[in-house]
């Protein structure tokens, strides 16, 4: 469990400060709205009604007692980064910071931000991945290089197992997990023979990948 302090509770960081709080982190939400602070204070475990951008209010809320400190205003840029700012100046363990621009994104790591995360540009990107290939049902990007993904397994390998098949040498990519039916299997053996209706995890290029899916 760890503790979280999440400014600005736009749509956005009530998402993110709901997930936190169910993974059972201790999570302090902010916002300068008393009315949406007194609607959303019963599900967190404090809540504050505060202008983040004052330092001496910014700074009664103890952000050095925070493991992480979330910044978390999407409409006002000015105000975020001046937060950010002010959060790096007062010792804050580790801030990340929402972008809705490249530019914004530089600016937030230039004044503080350890991160500095662009959710639309990065659902966007995964999305525009998943659909433009054959039968890739879930796409992560690690690096630009290297991401992980999702996708059915070629109907001729049911029933042989993973050494046989020689899959890594043969489409130059690395089996993480094997999926079916809701259930997932880690790490498979290379004894693993693949079963009707198997979808595998891999790690790999996105062109060999790709090429792998179309031939399915």
């Amino acid at each position: 469990m760890k503790s979280m302090l999440v400014i600005g509770m736009g749509s956005f960081g009530r998402h993110l400060a709901s997930k936190l709080a169910s993974l059972r982190n201790e999570v302090m939400i902010v916002d300068k709205d008393e009315k949406l602070i007194e609607e959303l204070a019963p599900n967190f475990t404090d809540a504050q009604i505060c202008d983040c951008t004052n330092e001496n209010a910014l700074r009664s809320l103890g952000v050095t007692n925070f493991d992480i400190c979330f910044v978390t205003i999407g409409e006002n840029f000015q105000s975020s980064l001046e937060i950010t700012s002010l959060l790096h100046e007062m010792g804050a363990k580790y801030i990340i910071s929402k972008a809705s621009s490249k530019i914004q994104q530089k600016f937030l790591l230039r004044n503080g931000a350890n991160e500095a995360i662009y959710p639309e540009h990065q659902v966007a990107h995964r999305l525009a991945m998943r659909c433009s290939a054959k039968n890739v049902f879930d796409y992560v990007e690690l690096t630009p290089e290297f991401g992980i993904f999702e996708i059915p397994i070629k109907p001729q390998w049911i029933g042989h197992d993973i050494l046989s098949l020689n899959i890594r040498s043969k489409f130059n990519v690395n089996i993480l997990a094997i999926k079916n039916a809701g259930n997932v299997q880690p790490l498979p053996s290379p004894e693993y023979r693949f079963k009707p209706d198997d979808h595998i995890v891999l790690l790999g290029k996105p062109n060999d990948v790709y090429k792998l899916s179309e031939r399915i």
